[in-house]
């Protein structure tokens, strides 16, 4: 059982979580169109140290989102993750993000898909069992009509995320359910640290580096 603080900066949403034993005790985010990570992040994170009653020596572990997702948002939430992790000498988690977003299907039925927006019609996604088990590797994805036909031929599909909108106007197919506008967030991340924790399955602050999936595009 631990004591950790979540970061989930991968998005607009900049989200700060704590928990004990897989429960958020407290959660702080701002979803505003621009990214606010540079400067709230760490306001966020002594907000909910201060609202948990507790100091950051208390805490047991750092967890992070690690991506796919903004090249900016990852950089900051992993650097500020790692940061934390040497000075309080305390290990270091990584969590998918689009397994984030699965989780917010939590008690729903059939086949989940992930989907956050890239550019133009392409989506970083990742398909999951009801049971959160991944059936495809995370791909940047290039949307067509027939995308996830075979899914949605055999079970219902839910869809989630800030990508879902692009594949809603060019899928009529009535199995598809729709999760618009929808981000991943710290508050599912409590659970997923908790057990990563329990079995050690950390990772090398040393050398830890984001999944962006795809180089970086200036633009």
């Amino acid at each position: 059982m631990a004591l950790i603080l979540c970061l989930e900066t991968a998005t607009t949403n900049c989200s700060v979580g704590i928990a004990r034993d897989g429960k958020l005790l407290t959660l702080k985010e701002d979803n505003s169109k621009n990214y606010s990570h540079a400067e709230k992040l760490h306001v966020f994170i002594n907000e909910a140290l201060s609202e948990a009653g507790i100091s950051a020596e208390d805490l047991d572990a750092i967890a992070v989102s690690k991506g796919p997702g903004s090249y900016t948002g990852l950089r900051i939430g992993v650097s500020s993750a790692k940061g934390l992790c040497y000075s309080l000498d305390i290990p270091l988690i990584s969590v998918p993000t689009l397994d984030l977003l699965a989780h917010k299907l939590k008690g729903e039925q059939g086949i989940f898909v992930s989907m956050l927006d890239a550019r133009r019609m392409e989506v970083y996604s990742a398909i999951y069992d009801a049971k959160f088990n991944q059936l495809r590797d995370t791909e940047a994805q290039i949307l067509e009509e027939t995308s996830f036909t075979p899914y949605l031929e055999s079970s219902t599909v839910h869809f989630i995320g800030n990508g879902v909108a692009k594949f809603e106007a060019i899928c009529n197919h009535p199995n598809a359910v729709f999760h618009k506008e929808q981000y991943p967030s710290a508050k599912e991340m409590a659970e997923i640290a908790e057990l990563k924790h329990q079995k050690s399955d950390t990772e090398d602050v040393a050398y830890f580096e984001p999944y962006y999936l795809k180089d970086f595009i200036a633009g």
